[in-house]
C-alpha cells in the first residue's frame, strides 16, 4: 500500500439520485414521499431558458418547506454550468437563502479542476458571512470530453468534492458519438461503449476517496434496460445510478443493495479470516476456495454498504 493516501469523502448512502425539475414544485413533495436516497432540485437542462429564475424561486421554497432531512434524504440542487450567466446567482441565491436546509450542490458539465474552485470559493464566503455550521459539499457531472481527459485533476480539486457522475448524454454529444439514445448499449457497438470512461472516472474517484454514480437511463419504460445498465455499474464498483422517473427509484435501490447472500459470505469470510489468524495463519479455505487479506477488504466492503442501508431504515 502506497504511503499516499487520500482520506473518503463524506459517507452517504447514494444507490438512487431521482432528479426533479425545479420547475416542477408539485414532484417536491412526491419526491421527499419516495424511497430514493438522494434528491437533486434541477436548475439545468430540465428547466427551460424562460422559467429558470421562476424554477430558482421554486427551489428555495422547495428547500424551506420542505423537511427532506427529517425524511432521510440527501438533498442537493443542480445548478446550471459556470459557463453561463445563471450559475453565479443560482449559487448566491440557493445559499443565502436555504443554505442551512442544502446538502449538496451538483455542478455540470465541469472541464477543469478550477470550475470546482469557483464554486468551492463561493460557498466558502456564502458560508462565512451568513454563519452556517454545516459544510455544503460539493458533486461534478463528468460529461464533456474535456471533463473526462482532466478526470484525475478534477478529482483533487476541492476538499468539498464528495461524488462524481457519469452524464452519458451531454457526453455522447461531446464526443460526437452516434447515437441519440441516454444511457444503454449501442447495437452496432461490439460490447458497451461507455465502459472505458466510467472505468476511468471510477478509478480516478477512487484513487481520491470519491463516490461514483452513474447518470440517466432515458427510457423509463425499458425496464430491463436499466436494470442491466444498473448490474453492469455495480459490478464495475459503481455505487449508485440516477433515476428520472419514480419508478426506476426501486430498481436502482435493488441493484446497488447487496444481496443477502453476499452479506453472509462476506460475514463467514471475516470469521475464517479470524480464526486463521488465531491460528497464526495469514489465509484461510472457505467453501474450498483460499482467501486472505484481500479477500476481508473486499468483504468489509460489502458489509459497510449493507451497514449503511441498515442505518438508513
Amino acid at each position: 500500500m502506497s504511503h499516499t493516501r487520500y482520506e473518503p469523502a463524506r459517507v452517504r448512502l447514494q444507490r438512487s439520485t431521482l432528479a426533479v425539475p425545479g420547475s416542477q414544485p408539485p414532484l417536491f413533495a412526491k419526491a421527499l414521499a419516495s424511497e430514493a436516497d438522494v434528491v437533486f432540485l434541477d436548475l439545468e437542462d430540465a428547466v427551460a431558458p424562460a422559467d429558470k429564475e421562476q424554477a430558482r424561486a421554486n427551489v428555495i421554497r422547495g428547500l424551506l418547506d420542505h423537511d427532506w432531512r427529517g425524511r432521510g434524504k440527501t438533498i442537493m440542487v443542480r445548478v446550471n454550468g459556470i459557463d453561463t450567466h445563471y450559475f453565479y446567482r443560482d449559487i448566491v441565491d440557493v445559499v443565502e437563502q436555504a443554505g442551512d436546509r442544502l446538502d449538496l450542490v451538483l455542478v455540470p458539465k465541469v472541464g477543469v479542476a478550477s470550475d470546482v474552485y469557483l464554486t468551492d470559493a463561493l460557498l466558502t464566503q456564502i458560508e462565512a458571512a451568513k454563519g452556517f455550521k454545516h459544510r455544503i459539499g460539493i458533486e461534478v457531472l463528468i460529461e464533456t470530453a474535456l471533463g473526462l481527459a482532466n478526470v484525475e485533476s478534477i478529482a483533487q480539486s476541492s476538499r468539498r468534492l464528495e461524488t462524481m457522475h457519469f452524464g452519458v448524454a451531454d457526453l455522447a454529444a461531446s464526443l460526437r458519438a452516434r447515437t441519440v439514445s441516454i444511457g444503454g448499449l449501442n447495437p452496432d457497438y461490439p460490447g458497451d461503449q461507455w465502459h472505458g470512461g466510467l472505468t476511468r472516472m471510477l478509478t480516478a474517484c477512487r484513487a481520491y476517496g470519491l463516490r461514483a454514480i452513474d447518470g440517466p437511463f432515458g427510457d423509463f419504460n425499458d425496464r430491463e434496460g436499466f436494470l442491466a445498465a444498473a448490474r453492469r455499474d455495480a459490478a464495475l464498483g459503481i455505487e449508485g445510478k440516477w433515476a428520472i422517473h419514480p419508478s426506476q427509484v426501486a430498481l436502482a435501490n435493488e441493484i446497488f443493495t447487496p444481496p443477502p447472500a453476499d452479506v453472509a459470505k462476506a460475514r463467514r469470510i471475516l470469521d475464517a479470516l479470524e480464526d486463521a489468524a488465531r491460528a497464526g495463519k495469514g489465509a484461510a479455505q472457505l467453501d474450498g476456495k483460499m482467501i486472505d487479506a484481500a479477500s476481508a477488504r473486499m468483504a468489509e466492503g460489502i458489509i459497510k454498504i449493507a451497514e449503511a442501508i441498515s442505518g438508513e431504515r
